[in-house]
């Protein structure tokens, strides 16, 4: 109620202002209506005011020297009006333009359904906007960005056009150019043999090339380069945002392993880039935002050629550690077995010193004499290899170990499948133990399935992270486990060949103290499909589980 009065008492300020009387004197109930009925009359008085406080030199002036082209024609586009900035552009003066068509500005290279698109437009009485080919006075093409506007008189009659427009050569020039530059960049970069990925501050990828995309499907996995950061760098989406220089790093190497296929190796550099905001509240910000660029090239050739060469050497190692390994265990043996009789022996000087003390002192003679030669025995026992610790990929090192036993795998006939955690982060662990471990636990399983006449031969590798803990698993399908075995084949001797047929084989002992050295679990079970089933389970910080 209050704005309708205020509303009210506006138009009648004005219509006494402009000296028209309203009928509100008239006795009437209803002032409303008075003065709805002077509304008329009050908006002409407001365009005589509107008039008299911006004269109409004013709105000339103003068209004239505006800086964009405008003119006005007549519904048959006849030139009425031109300002100087028409003039500019175009090249006529003023006065030379005036009667022309606007045909005169066009130039023969625009297509036709443009022009028919624009007047089918205008003649509906609707705006039109477009750029157009035209052509200055001195027959130079120039690019227009025209806006034509129908000026509709009180009977809704077309009587003028007002058109406007200006020159956007240069503009389009530079447009093509940054264009030209993009679809370049694109170019290179699609045909670049290593993959790009661009990422926003909040770790999206917003920029990749084909390269890129080929991994996506090769590693079977959303986003390759999260993961590829998850290995290089953990603390990256917490650091991104705040201290994106902990971010960078150059030709780094990663290992991707894949349940099909050979692992991929990639090297990796990541640039910090700062990406501007495209919206209009930060145009006056000179800051960016931290990005990462991360550019990943595939050396899994190159590694193959290395890995070749190292594993020449690394089998030529395990083979020498395993005959040492194995005369190491057979003196050892051997010393355990003597040892038995002797303590026989002794017992037996103990009982003679009382009965026969000349005979107790031959028999504790040839004693010392057989413990001095175990001593020496024991003394030429090939020592264990000492090794520092480091961080080891238990992937690798289960690829090392098939690549070693493939010859063994392939004439048993054993269809390995290989089943790696894409992404297995690092533990402390000595590298040449951990192979020693891993070989001896394939070779009891090769063992276990190279029985004439065993048909099912498989040999599943699995490795998994779960709890902090890395998990793996060597299962077999052979003739499996006897329950009474389960814990006795981790003592040491123990072997079940030439046995019941059962096998488990030797070298679960080492294997044993090898997992032990580093704080970590080993267990037997049954296999789904019978065979046996050898858990490995570590800590990836490397403490004792």
């Amino acid at each position: 109620m209050f704005l309708a009065k205020a509303l009210l008492f506006g138009r009648l300020e004005l219509l006494l202002r402009c000296g028209i009387k309203p009928a509100c004197h008239k006795k009437t109930p209803n002032h409303l209506e008075a003065f709805m009925s002077a509304a008329p009359l009050a908006e002409s008085c407001s365009n005589a005011l509107l008039e008299a406080l911006l004269p109409a030199e004013a709105y000339r002036q103003a068209v004239d020297q505006a800086d964009l082209a405008i003119s006005i024609t007549d519904p048959k586009a006849r030139i009425l009006f031109a300002n100087e900035a028409f003039s500019r552009v175009t090249g006529y003066g003023v006065q030379e333009i005036i009667g022309q068509n606007e045909s005169v500005l066009s130039n023969s290279s625009t297509p036709d359904p443009l022009y028919q698109t624009m007047w089918g437009e205008l003649a509906a009485q609707r705006p039109w906007s477009g750029r157009l080919l035209n052509r200055r006075k001195n027959g130079e093409v120039y690019l227009a960005e025209v806006s034509i506007t129908p000026v509709i008189d009180a009977n809704g009659k077309t009587t003028h056009f007002l058109g406007m427009h200006r020159d956007v050569t240069e503009l389009h020039r530079l447009e093509r150019v940054v264009s030209n530059q993009k679809q370049l960049i694109e170019t290179v970069i699609d045909a670049a043999p290593v993959a790009f990925a661009l990422l926003d501050p909040s770790g999206r990828v917003i920029l990749d090339n084909q390269e890129y995309k080929k991994l996506v499907t090769d590693l079977r996995v959303k986003e390759p380069a999260h993961h590829l950061l998850d290995s290089l760098v953990p603390i990256w989406r917490q650091a991104l945002a705040t201290h994106p220089d902990d971010c960078t790093f150059v030709s780094r190497e990663s290992r991707v392993d894949r349940q099909a296929g050979r692992a991929r190796w990639l090297s990796v550099t990541s640039s910090r880039i700062d990406i501007h905001n495209d919206c209009a509240g930060s145009y006056f910000c000179a800051n960016g935002q931290p990005g990462l660029l991360l550019v990943i090239a595939d050396i899994t050739g190159l590694r193959d050629e290395q890995e070749r060469t190292r594993g020449a050497v690394l089998q030529a190692g395990l083979a020498e550690e395993e005959r040492t390994a194995a005369i190491r265990e057979g003196l050892s043996a051997a010393i355990f077995r003597l040892e038995e009789p002797m303590n026989v022996m002794a017992s037996a000087v103990n009982l003679l010193q009382r009965r026969d003390p000349a005979a107790a002192d031959v028999l504790q003679q040839a004693l010392s004499a057989s413990r001095d030669h175990l001593e020496a025995l024991r003394q030429v026992i090939p020592a264990s290899p000492q090794e520092i610790l480091v961080s080891v990929n238990l992937n690798e090192i289960l690829r090392d170990v098939l690549e070693v036993s493939t010859r063994r795998l392939l004439a048993a006939g054993i269809v390995v499948d290989w089943q790696p955690v894409p992404m297995l982060p690092a533990m402390p662990g000595r590298p040449f133990q951990l192979r020693m471990l891993f070989k001896a636990l394939v070779d009891n399983a090769i063992e276990a399935m190279n029985i004439k006449g065993w048909k099912r031969r498989e040999l599943v590798l699995s490795s998994e992270v779960k709890n902090g803990c890395i998990l793996i698993s060597v299962v077999d399908s052979g003739p499996g486990i006897p329950d009474q075995w389960r814990y006795k084949a981790f003592e040491p001797f123990f072997t079940a060949k030439g046995g019941s047929g059962r096998h488990l084989g030797t070298g679960l002992s080492r294997a044993q103290q090898v997992v032990a050295d580093h704080g970590g679990m080993i267990d037997l079970e049954e296999s789904p499909s019978g065979g046996c089933a050898v858990l490995v389970e570590f800590r990836v910080d490397g403490d004792p589980i």
